[in-house]
């Protein structure tokens, strides 16, 4: 089953890929700039229901997107089942193809107030949250979790079986539990395993480590996927959705980026930040992506510090343009 069989405007894409939403990494320039690169479905920046709710100036920032990006969905998180429906409501005036529900962040500061991976300790309450939820709203609704708390409460069968009979239309899971964080491997064959099980009819998204064409292939291989979503890997990295589509399409590989293609998008992402932010704060944004665009090149380190001291995007560019003729030579 793919994601085609779901009513959530997604059209006849078959074998869908996720760009996944990551906090401060997969803003409006990210995701246009994954979009050139052909990923299919694009999903917001988490968004507080709380601070939706009060609203705050930035969540709703958050949520701007334009139909260039669609198929696009707007996550949203919170422990308070009223406060998230209402959020839900406020999403919907926006006019997204989706809502997801995170309940699969790991972070301290949210887990400890009950929201994203800390609502796998309740399962109850999180399908119970997802139900009124989807009652509230006429948009589709899809989750995104983890395994569990840990490796002792590994939950996720349960709360699949559990959203098929609530209308959900897609759940995305990550192969970790959320005392993993971000270590350890991704345990893809639970997902598989779910995805192969006759009575779930739910498409499921895989999600964790896929960081190549080949770990994307694997995935489809191993299990009947609705989709995969691509997180950490497309940092720094979005030509990697074209080359997954070309692997998948044909079995061969494209060759890597060179150099001067590296610093091509990268000059590319930074205007696109400074024209959509300011130029006063677009070095600072790009920091964490830069250090990507350029993983593994021997002799980096003074780039590297200069990139991250510098807060001019003039400054910015001719660094990235010296990084060119150096490695280029």
């Amino acid at each position: 089953m793919y994601l085609r069989e779901m009513q959530v405007g997604f059209g006849n894409l078959k074998k869908p890929i996720f760009l996944a939403p990551m906090e401060d990494v997969t803003d409006y320039p990210f995701r246009n700039l994954c979009k050139s690169y052909g990923v299919d479905v694009l999903v917001s920046e988490f968004v507080s229901s709380d601070a939706l709710v009060r609203n705050v100036k930035r969540n709703f920032e958050k949520m701007h997107f334009d139909d260039r990006e669609r198929p696009v969905g707007i996550q949203i998180y919170g422990h308070d089942t009223t406060t998230m429906v209402e959020a839900a409501k406020i999403v919907e005036t926006f006019h997204p193809d989706f809502i997801d529900i995170n309940a699969g962040c790991p972070v301290k500061k949210v887990v400890r107030r009950g929201a994203g991976a800390g609502l796998l300790q309740d399962v109850p309450k999180l399908l119970d949250l997802v139900k009124q939820v989807v009652d509230a709203v006429s948009l589709p609704v899809s989750v995104k979790m983890r395994l569990g708390w840990d490796a002792q409460s590994i939950v996720v069968e349960e709360v699949v079986e559990g959203l098929q009979q609530l209308g959900v239309q897609f759940v995305t899971i990550h192969g970790r539990t959320r005392s993993q964080i971000y270590s350890g491997e991704a345990n893809c064959e639970i997902i598989t395993n779910l995805s192969n099980r006759n009575d779930i009819t739910i498409p499921i998204v895989g999600n964790g480590d896929i960081d190549s064409p080949e770990k994307a292939k694997q995935c489809f291989e191993k299990g009947s996927l609705g989709g995969i979503m691509v997180g950490r890997g497309a940092i720094g990295n979005p030509w990697l959705f074209a080359q997954i589509k070309h692997y998948l399409a044909t079995g061969e590989l494209l060759s890597p980026p060179s150099i001067d293609e590296k610093v091509e998008v990268a000059i590319r992402h930074l205007e696109a930040t400074a024209s959509y932010y300011s130029e006063r704060v677009a070095p600072k944004l790009m920091r964490r992506h830069y250090v990507r665009y350029f993983k593994g090149l021997s002799h980096f380190k003074e780039f590297k510090l200069s990139l991250l001291r510098s807060d001019s995007v003039e400054e910015n560019k001719q660094i990235l343009k010296t990084i060119a003729k150096t490695y280029c030579q």
